[in-house]
């Protein structure tokens, strides 16, 4: 069963529709290669080796793109597909076909002549491959490729005069070293062709003598309020002949990695075949499940720090998030059936709790992980639930005993008695969280001293959240032999939560109870949100069949989309229908209407549910997934975007792909679905 997305010229009838596609591809210690369908740089993050010299952090973009020119007799055919400040070039007319089969593969015809480029990571390495397998026609051929290098953070754009590199060409190995980061050596080599220094090369149209690339244009950043201007540096050239007829392969490879000779074929061969064994464990058999099986494997990357396993929380700019992962968990690694990995997820989380707090985000190397965040805590306690659920051996449980259990109990000591960020459990055995400019929760956007979502109080998922890490704590409680009272407090848990948190009014729950008002005073807060829906969908729930329907109802009607649910109603006065535009606009939009894509897991598991898994709902549970599909052959070809615009969502807004939209999805499809087809 093919998993190829395959794409043609229809997809590209203008750079500017092309450019709304693209790929990538990771090498599992956080770098990777991104690039558009067309070919050319859309974005500042667009690059075929943007590598991480500290897994999975420190990233660094070090080669941009290779560019193609076929010359057959005196006829010049440039294949660069690439927007400029007031111009293009068009080089996409000619391509026929993009395919993204594991790797990304592109196809030109020019006249009689055919080329195809392949462009594949060498997995565990910060080394990148392309590909060419070239075919000449009637008259002798020339290809021309020319390399473009960078040195800089794959979120800016480069200045000219910061392009300083040392250049050492030895045969058909050529290095560079940054003046700027004299440790760093990006190495480049050719199996085929002959270099020609740029800066010698004649004065003529066709190849001017320039050692730069400039004034690339990249729009999608220019919409979001950047220049979104950038430049490359372009010393040599590679210059292959091709008799009639003639056909040749070859490839050039780029590391940050000392080069060793594996060919550039074998690592495509290798990339590929590694993919289709995590497909074929998996065992899904499925044409869905097998894409968002593939679609995983980018998130699941090392760090260095512990040794073990973390998640990437989306592409192109994010790092290892807890909250993150811990919600995309079950769908990466279980749905997966990678439980190694899995384990090496949650050993990786409890060697850096703190306070009882599980951390936010670890940003780049150097500096300190961020603890503002009050749920991480709790969905770590679900990962471990369903960690057993899909293992339950005994050697699980010892792991779990040995090296996480300590951790849940000093996580429910410190929301028991207090923490960080105003966390802490009050006289009913509900968790409030936050305070003055900390967001603590997913709704997390804040503007200086503007708070755009403010949830301080009693949040309802924190509180289902809560009740659900009671119950999993006396489950392992009774197993460990530990007679801490859990069972208990989770009994005054649920009493309370049924006795605040319904909004009869609404026939929902309120998603904020016991807000604190300047003067002191407390109201509860009866946006229609989707926080609510985990209150249904977590292992352990507290609410009446007939209010769980209800739940379900009101979310559906107000905030279901197909590609995810929508952080307010659109009924709701301070609704914002789309997400676009500078920062601050979109900051006003992220969680005041925009669609996210994660939640829709957790409704689509509670609609089966209070259906009772009945045909007809999961019949629209499988159309709920498998809309997917369209939406996985645009934006970021083969992922799930993080988030769309709330009126209409269809275009990819924030990251391309997303850990959690990937994870939710595959978790639901193959747990609420597939098995009750």
């Amino acid at each position: 069963m093919s998993r190829a997305y395959v794409l043609g010229r229809n997809a590209w009838r203008t750079i500017e529709e092309g450019n709304e596609r693209e790929w990538l591809i990771g090498n599992g210690i956080g770098g990777y290669a991104n690039h558009s369908v067309p070919g050319g740089g859309f974005r500042m993050s667009h690059g075929y080796l943007i590598g991480s010299t500290k897994a999975p952090v420190n990233r660094v973009l070090v080669f941009t793109r290779t560019q193609e020119e076929v010359r057959i007799g005196d006829r010049s055919y440039d294949l660069t597909s690439q927007q400029y400040v007031n111009w293009e070039k068009n080089g996409q007319r000619y391509l026929t076909r993009f395919k993204l089969d594991t790797v990304p593969q592109y196809l030109y015809q020019v006249e009689d002549v055919q080329l195809q480029k392949t462009i594949s990571m060498e997995y565990g390495h910060n080394t990148v491959t392309v590909c060419y397998e070239v075919t000449g026609g009637r008259e002798h051929t020339n290809l021309k490729i020319v390399p473009l290098f960078n040195h800089r953070s794959p979120g800016d754009a480069s200045e000219k005069s910061n392009l300083v590199f040392d250049t050492a060409l030895e045969g058909n190995r050529l290095q560079l070293v940054p003046r700027s980061n004299p440790d760093l050596t990006i190495s480049f080599m050719t199996s085929e062709g002959q270099y020609l220094d740029r800066s010698t090369l004649p004065v003529t149209m066709a190849t001017p003598p320039y050692l730069y690339e400039e004034n690339h244009y990249y729009k999608f950043d220019n919409r979001n309020g950047f220049m979104g201007v950038d430049h490359h540096y372009t010393p040599y050239e590679i210059n292959i002949t091709l008799e009639p007829y003639e056909r040749k392969t070859f490839y050039v490879k780029c590391s940050i990695d000392p080069l060793d000779e594996k060919d550039g074929f074998t690592i495509v061969r290798e990339y590929k075949e590694r993919m289709d064994r995590l497909v074929s464990n998996a065992g899904h058999h499925n044409r869905l499940a097998d894409r968002l099986v593939e679609a995983a494997d980018h998130f699941i990357v090392n760090r260095e720090s512990t040794g073990l396993k973390t998640v990437l929380a989306g592409y192109p700019w994010f790092t290892d998030w807890g909250r993150d992962t811990m919600i995309a968990l079950q769908g990466l690694t279980l749905s997966t059936k990678r439980f190694e990995e899995a384990r090496e997820i949650l050993e990786s989380f409890s060697r850096y709790v703190r306070n009882g707090l599980i951390p936010n985000m670890f940003p780049d190397d150097g500096q300190e992980p961020l603890y503002n965040t009050v749920d991480a805590s709790l969905w770590y306690f679900h990962s471990v639930h369903e960690y057993l659920k899909y293992t339950g051996g005994e050697e699980d449980y010892r792991f779990i005993e040995q090296r996480i259990y300590p951790k849940l109990k000093e996580i429910i000591h410190a929301y028991s008695t207090g923490t960080d960020f105003s966390i802490g459990m009050d006289e009913d055995g509900l968790i409030r969280a936050g305070g003055g400019y900390d967001q603590v929760t997913w709704m997390d956007v804040r503007v200086g001293d503007w708070v755009v979502t403010p949830r301080h109080g009693k949040p309802v998922e924190i509180n289902a959240l809560w009740y659900n890490a009671l119950c999993v704590m006396t489950e392992l409680a009774e197993r460990f032999g530990d007679s801490t009272p859990y069972e208990a407090l989770a009994r005054q848990v649920r009493k309370s939560f049924n006795e605040r948190f319904w909004n009869e009014e609404a026939q929902s729950l309120y998603d904020v109870v016991d807000v604190v008002q300047p003067d002191g005073s407390k109201v509860d807060d009866g946006s229609i949100r989707p926080n609510q829906i985990w209150a249904i969908s977590l292992p352990f729930t507290m609410l009446p069949d007939e209010k769980e329907r209800s739940v379900v109802g009101v979310v559906y009607k107000h905030l279901y989309t197909p590609y995810g649910l929508r952080s307010l109603s659109f009924e709701d006065s301070e609704y914002k229908s789309q997400y676009i535009g500078k920062l601050i606009h979109r900051d006003a939009a992220y969680h005041m209407g925009t669609t996210w894509a994660f939640p829709l897991g957790a409704f689509i598991s509670s609609y089966c549910k209070v259906h009772d898994y009945s045909s007809d709902a999961i019949a629209v549970a499988k159309e709920m997934c498998e809309v997917f599909e369209d939406h996985m052959h645009d934006g970021g070809i083969g992922g799930i975007a993080e988030i769309f615009d709330g009126e209409f969502a269809c275009t990819s807004r924030g990251c391309f792909t997303q850990a959690w939209s990937v994870g939710e999805i595959l978790r639901a499809y193959t747990e609420d679905v597939l098995p009750h087809i």
